[in-house]
């Protein structure tokens, strides 16, 4: 046998060796690799349980806040349904829906619109458009026949209170609103009978109405220097805690004359001015008595700055 033909017969034998035993390590990976995937199926590894249980307690709290938000809108809406139905007896009419601006509901009106096509929104516009031309021609019509009913009431429309006593344009001086608030001096909720606005001793106070001066209070009472107007038709406003009168007893005043400046007279914890509407001897919400002066989204914004405040300043 020749050189050559020896080493290839060794190398032949050697191939053989190591092919058993490259299939055997083979065989042995792939066992590891099935058994390695069967316990990462079966069993978790510990930084994968240990994000497993941190969903679950996420989903859980989910699932605890979901609920708890379920019962407090419930809360919320039972609180809006009686307010309103407070308003439509006091006032007999709708209240201003002051959530139409609401973002309840948004993201799934923008899913909708994203999904549709080009002439889907143009239809859609379309009918938004003949929807709002339709509430234009409504409001109108209403308009219209606000407009007969003041022509009709003549000149005792100038006998309802319209405006605000003081002068409050950025909306910034209203302190207090007629609600349940803490009373500053026995600390305990009270029943607060009007509006109170934060106003430095001297403010000239205007009548909110035309009328007579049915009464004034030079006395140091609780009310302090205080005024009470007659307008007629059911209606009286007072105001409480002056500086000065400007006033006398039986005398006629018209919508926006001052009748006196604003004080610290009486029992009142800062200088302001308290002020109330009374409609056939009930206390009613000042608030609802400022459409001279305020606009839609005024109207809005001083109802909200109203509901925001915890303490009276009498």
């Amino acid at each position: 046998m020749s050189f050559k033909q020896n080493i290839l017969t060794k190398l032949s034998l050697r191939d053989r060796r190591i092919e058993p035993m490259l299939i055997r390590f083979l065989g042995w990976v792939g066992m590891v690799l099935f058994w390695y995937a069967i316990l990462t199926i079966v069993v978790d590894m510990p930084r994968e349980y240990k994000l497993r249980h941190s969903s679950d307690k996420l989903r859980t709290e989910y699932t605890r806040l979901n609920e708890r938000y379920d019962s407090l809108m419930l809360v919320l809406d039972n609180v809006a349904e009686r307010d309103q139905n407070v308003f439509r007896k006091l006032f007999e009419s709708n209240p201003y829906e002051l959530e139409s601006g609401s973002y309840k509901g948004r993201p799934e009106l923008y899913e909708e619109l994203a999904d549709m096509s080009n002439a889907e929104l143009s239809e859609r516009l379309d009918a938004m458009t003949a929807a709002a031309q339709q509430q234009e021609s409504k409001m109108l019509e209403a308009f219209d026949v606000m407009r007969a009913g003041l022509s009709d009431l003549g000149a005792s429309v100038e006998n309802i209170p319209a405006i605000q006593p003081v002068n409050n344009r950025y909306l910034t001086l209203l302190a207090a609103g007629k609600k349940p608030l803490i009373n500053p001096f026995h600390r305990t909720m009270r029943e607060h009978h009007g509006i109170d606005y934060l106003v430095s001793e001297g403010t000239p106070v205007f009548a909110t109405a035309d009328g007579k001066i049915k009464s004034l209070s030079e006395k140091n009472s609780s009310h302090g220097k205080a005024i009470t107007i007659d307008h007629g038709n059911g209606y009286q406003t007072s105001y409480s805690h002056l500086l000065d009168i400007r006033v006398k007893k039986g005398q006629s005043v018209k919508r926006g004359d001052i009748i006196a400046l604003s004080g610290n007279s009486g029992l009142s914890f800062a200088p302001h001015l308290h002020y109330e509407v009374i409609y056939n001897d009930m206390r009613v919400d000042p608030i609802h008595y400022f459409f001279l002066e305020l606009s839609p989204e005024e109207y809005q914004r001083i109802i909200r700055i109203a509901l925001s405040s915890m303490q009276s300043f009498d």
